[in-house]
Order: structure tokens, then sequence, then C-alpha cells
């Protein structure tokens, strides 16, 4: 029994083997036959794909400078007007206001006049005296050479008189002693009279120039007067507007307060700071940028014609100035600041829309420089901040350095690194490949170039 129980045990087993072996042929059969089946994949051909750029031929060009610049308008005279006598103000002007125009010779304000006409009376009166006083004493010198003469000939008279009687006192013992005295005595007092009138008639050039002397004293005391007499009535020296006000009507005034400030609005300036280098390099200057003489200055700048426009509507009308001077260097900004002069004419005569140039707008001044020679003219953004651009060369990337002489507005003018007839790709390329391949866009928009390409390849 247990022989035939162990026999069945064994069958079972082997019977349970022959399967699992005959599975695992099967599974490898399966697998061999499906990979018997497999096709190798085609291989695939890897083009590539070329960057669409923009691009811009190479022109030398000779192309003025212009150099641009902001400053605040300002009036070129600006004068405080300040009374020379001192009073009390009896009368303004009807428009004494801050903000209103005077024309010129108009009367600002006045000063109580009284005290200055009375010193104009005076004057005068003390120039009559002294006129009449010359008259009289060249009229006394007249008639005191004729009294010199008489006196002259009184004592002449009186010496020969006591020669007379002395000699016959002394010779003859004819007379008397008290008789010649008497007669030296006369002799003595006609000399003394002659000689006082003769020093009177000496000294009378010299009282007549005295008097002279002072008349023109008077004479300039009067005039004096009556200028003290005209400036009581203050007035507008020129054409303005009225900036500041510090006068009002009965207050009491003294010479030099700072009675009203005036703005001459005809004439306007502009201060203009501009880089010392570009100042160096474009402005032009007479005598090559030297100084005139031995003046350690700069020479005069060459009045060129300016454009002017208001930065609140930077694109609308603009004003014609002209520039004039150099105005001083900043060591510390490293700048320039050089006048502009500009009239206030209205920018379009006619036009009641248009906004006069006055005082305070801030502006942009455009000043036409020298002029750059055969250089290329491209878009600003073309150039790196590290001075190279990006050409095509047989529709290859290359990165060329190059020399930039200016940036204006938004063109770059390259002095050195591009010859004429090269090729400046001037679309913007974000870190390209050198040597990538590129596809030249005739007629897409600038804005499709810059973008991304459609087939997912960045640029």
């Amino acid at each position: 029994m247990k022989t035939s129980e162990s026999n069945n045990t064994n069958s079972k087993v082997l019977f349970r083997v022959v399967i699992c072996l005959g599975v695992l042929a099967l599974g490898a059969a399966a697998m061999v036959g499906l990979f018997k089946m497999k096709k190798p994949p085609v291989e695939a051909i890897r083009k590539e794909r070329p960057i669409k750029v923009e691009i811009v031929e190479a022109v030398p060009e000779d192309v003025p400078v212009l150099i641009t610049g902001y400053g605040e308008v300002a009036p070129r005279d600006v004068v405080t007007v300040s009374p020379e006598v001192s009073g009390m103000i009896v009368e303004v002007h009807p428009r004494l206001e801050v903000g209103e125009t005077v024309k010129q010779g108009e009367v600002l304000f006045t000063i109580d006049p009284r005290t200055y006409r009375e010193a104009v009376r005076q004057a005068e009166a003390e120039t009559l005296r002294l006129e009449n006083a010359i008259v009289r004493l060249k009229k006394q010198f007249a008639i005191d050479r004729e009294r010199l003469k008489t006196l002259r000939r009184n004592r002449d008279l009186a010496r020969a008189e006591f020669d007379r009687l002395r000699g016959l006192f002394d010779k003859d013992q004819v007379g008397t002693q008290s008789g010649v005295d008497g007669a030296e005595q006369k002799m003595n007092s006609a000399a003394d009279m002659a000689d006082q009138m003769a020093q009177a008639v000496e000294l009378y050039p010299v009282r007549i120039r005295e008097a002279e002397h002072s008349l023109t004293a008077a004479e300039a005391r009067h005039v004096i007067a009556l200028t003290d007499l005209d400036r009581c009535r203050v007035k507008a020296p020129f054409d303005g507007r009225i900036k500041a006000k510090g006068v009002e009507f009965g207050q009491y005034v003294t010479p030099g307060l700072a009675a009203v400030t005036l703005a001459n609005d005809s004439l306007l300036e502009i201060h203009v700071s501009l880089d010392s280098r570009d100042a160096r390099r474009w402005l032009r200057f007479d005598g090559q940028g030297k100084s005139d003489g031995k003046a350690g200055w700069f020479s005069r700048l060459k009045p060129v014609s300016c454009t002017i426009f208001w930065t609140e509507e930077p694109t609308g009308y603009g004003w014609t100035g002209r520039l004039d001077r150099v105005v001083r260097f900043d060591q510390k900004t490293r700048t320039l600041t050089v006048a502009i002069q500009v009239t206030g004419e209205p920018a379009e005569p006619g036009r009641t829309d248009v906004l006069p140039l006055v005082e305070g707008m801030y502006c942009r001044v455009e000043i036409p420089g020298q002029t750059m020679t055969q250089v290329i003219r491209v878009p600003r953004w073309a150039v790196s901040f590290e001075n190279t651009v990006y050409m095509a060369v047989d529709n290859r990337l290359k990165t060329v350095p190059v020399e930039v002489a200016r940036i204006q507005g938004e063109e770059a003018f390259v002095a050195r690194g591009i010859d004429a007839g090269d090729r400046v790709i001037t679309t913007r390329l974000v870190d390209p490949l050198e040597n990538a391949l590129l596809k030249i866009l005739e007629n897409e928009s600038r804005a499709d170039a810059a973008g991304a390409d459609r087939d997912g390849m960045p640029l």
C-alpha cells in the first residue's frame, strides 16, 4: 500500500515539472517570435533651424551732430528797482501787482516831493546870489583899478611935495621941521593907501575865481536838488513784467530798498548743462576751442540756431534760439553750461491757442554741433553695451567689435568696425550662438522677427 501511494506522489510531481517547463518553453518561443517581428525605426535627419533676422546694409555718410540738453527758461535781465531818495509814497501805479506788465518810462510810484521841491528853490536862490556877487566883484574890480591910478598919483604928488619942503628946509632953512614932518606923514599915508588898493586889486581875480567856484558848487547843488526831485517819481527802466513788489501806498521808503523787481521778458535765456566730453568734441568754438588772447577761458561759441521744445509738449511747436556763450564749467559734475538766447516772440505768430515761452518752463534744447564724417547709421539697440554688433556674413551670425562715435536719439553712429556694404543685424537678439544660421527677412515685420520662432526654436 505504501509503495503505491509513493508512486502516485512522484507521478504528480513529475507532471507538474513537465507542465512548468512547457509553459516556460512556450513563453520563450513567443518572445523569440515577437522579437523577430520588430522592425528598426527610421533614422531621423537633424536639420539646423535658422534664426529669422532683419538687416541693414552699411552706408557711410556725413551726419551733423545734434547735442541735446535741458534747462529752465529765465529772463536775461532782471532788475530790482530801488528808490534813490527817502520819503513817504504818495502815489503808486494802478497796476503795480505781481504778474502785471509795464511800459518803459511809466511811473511805478511817487515819493512826497515837497521837501525836494523846496531844496530846488533854495539851490536856485543860492545860485542867483553867487551870480550877483560875481557881477558885483567884477564891477568893483574895475572901479578899484581906476581908484588905484588916482591913489598912486596922490602918492607921487605927496612924495614930490615932501621932497620940495625937505630941500628948502635943509638947504635954505626955509620952512619948519613940523612942516617937513607933516609933508612926510601925508606922503606915507598916500603910499599906504595906494599899496592897500594895489593889494586889493591884485586879490580881485582870486576873489572872483573863488566866487565862480562857489557858483559852480551851487549849480551842482541845484542839479542834485533837481535830480532828487526827479527821483521822487520812480519809473520803469524798460518794458517788463513785475516779478516782485515790496512797497505800498503810504509806506516810508529809504534809498536801497528793494521796491519792485522787473523782468525783461523780451529776451530770455536757457542755461543748458552739457557733458564736457560732448562739448569738447562736438561744440563749435571760434579758434578751435582755445581762449582768446591770454585769458584762461573758452573762446566764443559760434552763434548757431537752436531748437527749443517745452517738455510738457515735446512734439508740439518749438521756438528758435541762438547759442550765445559758455556760462561756467562744473568740476564736480564735469558739465559745461552754455546759454541759449531766445526772444519772447510766439513760436507760431497769429495763433492764439499756443502758449508763449515764459520764465520757469523746463525745455529741451537741440544744439547743432560739428559733423561726423563717414559714419555708419544703425539702430541704437543694434549695438550692445559691450560695443559689439551682430553681422550677417554668408548667412551666418558674426559678432564684431565697433567704435561708436555717438548715440543720438534712437540711432547709433559707428566710426570703426563696420565697412561699407556690411550687413548689420537690426533684430533684437538675446545671447545668440556665434556662427548660427540666419534667415534674412525681407518683408516680414520686425515684431515677427523679434519674437520666438513659430516652430519653437528660441532665438
